[in-house]
């Protein structure tokens, strides 16, 4: 088995998971990307029947994106930056609230290979996790490529994702 396929079972395995967990509960998913392009949101749609717990995915690489469509504000994008703590929230709530869902997951960072600084390196990465409008967040920088710091922060995404709902079975 190559690289590619051994690491697309593995996804697949953690959606078909997710999938358990969100249609069990009766739940749906909202996602808000934005270095990750919307990869996770194709992997959730690779799955058949994804219609059943996935609402819809934004990505909203700019800030104005990011404010028009996920209501993050203005302020927080100026005192904060679009990859922090702050903005991975509003962006987690503002899908839960727009997309009407009970889980949401939101992603930002800094893939490379330029845009970072000294207080925020390539490859940092900031998530948020809203369930049932409680919030966790979690921050990485991750090594690699823009590929893979992209590939590592939607294997964390998922894993994370997983791991907060068992706790709540």
């Amino acid at each position: 088995m190559t690289g590619m396929t051994a690491e697309k079972d593995k996804n697949c395995s953690k959606i078909e998971q997710l999938s358990h967990i969100l249609t069990n509960k009766g739940w749906y998913i909202a996602c808000a990307e934005s270095c990750t392009g919307g990869w996770v949101a194709k992997l959730f749609t690779d799955l058949a029947g994804s219609s059943g717990w996935f609402e819809r995915g934004y990505v909203t690489y700019s800030n104005r994106a990011k404010q028009e469509m996920l209501g993050v504000s203005v302020v927080s994008l100026d005192n904060f930056g679009a990859v922090s703590e702050e903005v991975v929230k509003q962006m987690a709530l503002g899908a839960c609230q727009q997309a009407a869902t009970e889980v949401s997951l939101a992603i930002s960072g800094i893939a490379g290979p330029t845009g970072g600084s000294k207080d925020k390196p390539v490859g940092l990465v900031w998530f948020a996790w809203c369930i049932q409008g409680q919030l966790e967040t979690y921050s990485d920088v991750f090594a690699g490529d823009r590929n893979a710091v992209r590939q590592q922060a939607v294997d964390v995404a998922i894993d994370k994702l997983l791991g907060f709902l068992s706790v709540n079975l």
